[in-house]
């Protein structure tokens, strides 16, 4: 056992990297993989925190016994009954029949759904602020329900002051994968696609840990954090109330024949020229939509370009927008280029669909464009650059 598997002197990370998932629930690229996390509290008793997804099952229990030391855990301590953490729940519950399964309600009534076994016997049901005494060790439980499963619960040690978050502080890549980026760009993906549709649930969360002293989280996900811990709480904050992270604009087109990406890279010279500092454009039909979701919220201001197809939309500038309104994007202000051979419909149907998310301002330019980029355009665009303004 190595000193990077310790978190504490009595708090073992017994996590497994797995770098041959190629997508995330079935839809998130994940090129640099996924760490499933959990944990072992050593103390009078022993409490292992999570169990990890069943592709990770052997090095997980491997891991497990290291951590033990041929001693037999007192506790599983379930934050999140989703099948990446709780997976093995069954299995660990017949390996130690003597252990404890410790969970709220709602995780309760989940368990007949996953599995064929009843645990109720052995099972403790803990509330908002109840308690667990292993030792020197004290576990502190606050529900976080939506954030982002009904069953979520975190948990505080007030002794060495460790929070286990739950997926909250996740991100995605495994440990030991090179993140150049840094723990944002990936921690901000994650947020928005998979959790960001409950803001106000996660504000509610963040009122609860407001007045704890925290000095290391332990995510489900993602690296285990020590230091600037303002900084990522902070930051889930501003992501929790849609408020942009960064004062810049997102210009993100769909084009059928190339003369639409003709006109959004144009229009992104012109936003660079008047000054804009920060200008990110993305091809919606090639690159991931959900980085084009991440850079979305990130930013102030967003400009959609998108080809008329079929008297509507452009289907994947309209699977954008439909995951835009899923996720509850608000609080922006939006412009439009709009393209089409003989009946441009794009920015009619863009702003409909804009039209139904809250503290949305549209500008009132918009750039109609009929089959190819002309002067004209191109002056519009400029009118467009300034309003966005």
């Amino acid at each position: 056992m190595t000193k990077d598997t310790f978190v504490t002197n009595s708090i073992v990370y017994i996590g497994v990297d797995d770098k041959t998932i190629d997508l995330f629930e079935s839809q998130y690229e994940v090129p640099e993989g996924i760490s499933y996390n959990s944990y072992v509290i050593l103390d009078e008793k022993v409490a292992i925190m999570d169990t990890v997804d069943k592709r990770a099952t052997e090095p997980w229990l491997e891991n497990l016994e290291k951590a033990l030391g041929g001693r037999k855990p007192d506790y599983l301590v379930v934050s999140h009954m989703e099948p990446d953490h709780a997976a093995n729940l069954a299995i660990i519950a017949e390996k130690y029949p003597e252990m404890t399964i410790v969970m709220n309600d709602k995780a309760k009534n989940m368990i007949p759904q996953f599995f064929d076994m009843d645990l109720s016997a052995r099972s403790l049901i803990v509330k908002e602020k109840d308690k667990l005494e292993l030792g020197k060790h004290t576990l502190n439980f606050y529900m976080a329900p939506m954030v982002h499963w009904p069953e979520v619960m975190m948990s505080y040690e007030e002794s060495e002051k460790v929070l286990f978050s739950a997926d909250a502080f996740g991100k995605f890549g495994a440990l030991d994968s090179e993140d150049e980026e840094g723990w944002a760009c990936e921690a901000r993906r994650y947020y928005f696609n998979i959790v960001g549709k409950y803001g106000a649930q996660v504000q509610a969360v963040l009122k609860k840990l407001g007045g704890l002293d925290i000095s290391i989280i332990c995510p489900l996900h993602g690296p285990i954090l020590k230091e600037d811990l303002g900084y990522y709480i902070g930051i889930y904050d501003t992501w929790s109330k849609y408020e942009p992270e960064d004062d810049g604009i997102f210009v993100a087109y769909g084009s059928i024949h190339g003369n639409t990406k003709a006109a959004a890279e144009k229009m992104a010279e012109i936003l660079k020229a008047k000054g804009y500092k920060k200008v990110s454009i993305a091809d919606l039909s090639r690159e991931d939509l959900h980085e084009a979701i991440e850079d979305a919220f990130r930013y102030s201001r967003m400009i959609v370009a998108c080809a008329t197809y079929d008297a509507g939309l452009f289907p994947i500038v309209e699977t954008f927008v439909n995951h835009l309104k899923s996720k509850n994007y608000q609080n922006r202000k939006v412009g439009f280029i709009e393209n089409g051979s003989w009946a441009p419909m794009a920015a009619k149907k863009l702003k409909e669909a804009f039209e139904g998310m809250k503290n949305i301002t549209m500008a009132e330019t918009v750039v109609s464009i009929k089959s190819a980029m002309k002067d004209k355009d191109i002056e519009t665009m400029g009118k467009l650059a300034d309003e966005m303004l």
